[in-house]
């Protein structure tokens, strides 16, 4: 096989729509665009969000709030979700996600008191509430901050 004899799959390559060749392509003379205006002219048209003049929505309406680009959003988990796994296990934010527990990893893994555990886990996480440490120790775990 050469260069040359090369050519891609039939039916993956659509020629290109020809504007302006003549009345017999369908698209002629104006070429779509109709009569005359700003949108048959060349370099015609207006910019997104133009209104012709009238003040434009994104104007109108007011602006809202404020997003924190230094915010530090923890994935949640409640002591009480940790019950699924086995005693003895390490619990850490892979093990959340592969168990789905967790759906994003986000900046790291925040464990909350809510619940009862009842076995004996090492959990590591980024942070502990003040619960979630008494609770994890109280049935006999172990904390990791990492």
């Amino acid at each position: 096989m050469k260069l040359n004899e090369l050519s891609p799959a039939q039916g993956s390559v659509k020629a290109g729509y020809r504007k302006g060749r003549g009345p017999g392509s369908g698209n002629g003379k104006t070429a779509g665009k109709g009569h005359k205006g700003q949108n048959a002219r060349s370099g015609g048209g207006v910019r997104p969000g133009f209104e012709g003049g009238q003040l434009p929505l994104y104007r109108k309406l007011p602006k809202r709030g404020f997003k924190n680009r230094f915010a530090v959003n923890y994935s949640i988990v409640n002591v009480a979700d940790l019950n699924r796994f086995e005693d003895g296990a390490v619990v850490d934010l892979e093990a959340l996600l592969a168990a789905k527990i967790v759906r994003k990893p986000l900046d790291g893994l925040k464990v909350l008191g809510n619940g009862e555990l009842t076995k004996k886990l090492t959990v590591k996480a980024t942070v502990f509430s003040a619960t979630a440490k008494e609770k994890i120790e109280a049935a006999g775990g172990k904390i990791e901050e990492v």
